[in-house]
């Protein structure tokens, strides 16, 4: 681990609440991805799944200048094929733990997010982004392409052509065009960004957690299926909550006009 002015740990993480604060902690090499930091992040998103009294996770980048620049050239540059390609499988593995977690993850990208990083983004549930943050996948600017699941994301996420445009060009696009290509949700003062960001957590963090693995699980599920069969999905899962205690509770307390309890079960 290398040192820095906030602390030694890698990934540093605080809890508001219900809500995990992730924070990705190389400032000096701007939050890059390498295989320590992608270690230390799995362990924090183990920590978090078991976890009962966190419902909700945000994960952001320390410093000013970047959420995360990328992955880190300087270790890749000399790796084989063979160990390019288990580093591409580590971090595959970890970002697709972000959506497997069971609970909603919300990136608020405060600077750069390219490669790897525009990666990690395309990996949570949503991103809100302050207006200095940037946007790219520039892996081809270096004789690669992304490796962390950004060819598969991005073109489910913003279409085939304009997924292909950002992959093939390298480019680096503005906050406000990831919002205009569905990238994030919303671009706010970069004063703002981590209160916005923690005010949206919180308020989900009050809704059905059992409803809200569903949600994502149908989400998931069905945005690649024939919608036929993704209506079948819904309504199963609809079916389901329906054995669980905070459907009970959630009903119980819209009748009561009071605010539910949910226990996430």
């Amino acid at each position: 681990m290398e040192p820095n002015a906030i602390a030694d740990d890698l990934v540093l993480r605080r809890d508001v609440g219900p809500v995990a604060l992730l924070t990705l902690n190389r400032p000096k090499a701007l939050n890059a991805l390498n295989q320590p930091l992608l270690a230390r992040l799995a362990e924090r998103l183990r920590e978090i799944a078991s976890d009962a009294d966190v419902r909700v996770v945000v994960l952001t980048g320390a410093g000013e200048k970047a959420f995360v620049a990328g992955a880190d050239i300087a270790e890749m540059a000399d790796y084989d094929p063979a160990t390019a390609q288990f580093f591409a499988l580590a971090g595959q593995t970890v970002l697709n733990h972000i959506g497997s977690l069971g609970k909603p993850v919300i990136a608020a990208v405060n600077g750069f997010a390219l490669g790897g990083g525009c990666e990690v983004v395309l990996a949570c549930d949503f991103a809100i982004a302050s207006q200095k943050a940037k946007f790219g996948l520039p892996e081809v600017t270096l004789g690669v392409i992304p490796g962390f699941g950004g060819t598969q994301r991005l073109a489910r996420l913003i279409g085939r052509h304009n997924a292909l445009r950002w992959i093939l060009t390298g480019d680096v696009h503005s906050a406000d065009e990831a919002l205009r290509l569905g990238l994030v949700t919303q671009v706010v003062a970069p004063e703002e960004l981590l209160n916005t960001a923690l005010e949206i957590a919180q308020r989900i963090a009050t809704r059905g957690p059992v409803a809200l693995t569903a949600a994502r699980q149908v989400v998931d599920q069905g945005w690649d299926v024939p919608l036929a069969d993704g209506l079948r999905k819904e309504a199963a899962a609809f079916g389901r909550l329906f054995h669980s205690a905070d459907q009970k509770e959630g009903m119980a307390a819209f009748l009561q006009k009071r605010q539910a309890k949910f226990i996430g079960k």
